[in-house]
């Protein structure tokens, strides 16, 4: 890269440009720069996974989502960003944490990634203790759906979040193997 620019600094995300040395020639790619994010395949002892609907603007409907959210506490292990998340918008713990898998979500315009951890030993967060959610997190509804159910509409196209798709999916290709693919917990790192 030999120059950067900040086209548009957002609240949430900037769009920014990079002039980009190919060796050939010199090109302009302009792109989301994104804080990343995490996701949580919660699931239970009945091997169900906990979906949110959630309103996306862009979009203009409904997603069926697990939890999940931004990185935006500076220094905050990616693990700890999951827990908080799943704390926030599911009123839930976990007792055993590992990592799924970690994608990139639109490597053509956005330099986002996300972490997806899978969530087992499930307990409730207590009720003093339960964050207040406000804005499309306020009208969130959770359902307990079977893994191998939500796979198949993941497949038949009635998902279409890619967090939930690509984390499904993770979890059947895991469990599949026996749990053999799973990464620690502490082994995620920020791109």
């Amino acid at each position: 890269m030999t120059e950067h620019t900040v086209i548009h600094q957002g609240r949430v995300w900037d769009v920014v440009g990079d002039v980009v040395d190919l060796g050939a020639s010199q090109v302009l790619r302009e792109y989301v720069a994104h804080t990343g994010a995490v996701a949580v395949i919660a699931m239970d002892p009945d091997e169900r996974v906990l979906l949110l609907s959630q309103y996306r603007h862009p979009v203009r409907t409904e997603l069926w989502e697990p939890p999940a959210g931004l990185l935006d506490v500076a220094g905050e292990p990616l693990v700890d960003a999951a827990a908080r998340e799943l704390a926030e918008e599911a009123d839930l713990r976990a007792g055993t944490w590992d990592v799924l898998v970690d994608f990139f979500t639109t490597p053509g315009g956005s330099d986002e990634s996300i972490v997806v951890f899978l969530a087992r030993d499930l307990s409730p967060v207590p009720e003093s203790e339960r964050f207040v959610r406000e804005d499309e997190e306020a009208e969130m509804v959770p359902v307990w759906v079977p893994l191998d159910e939500a796979v198949e509409a993941a497949l038949a196209g009635r998902l279409h979040s890619p967090t939930t798709v690509v984390g499904v999916l993770a979890a059947a290709a895991a469990r599949d193997r026996g749990w053999s693919t799973l990464r620690p917990a502490d082994s995620a790192a920020r791109r």
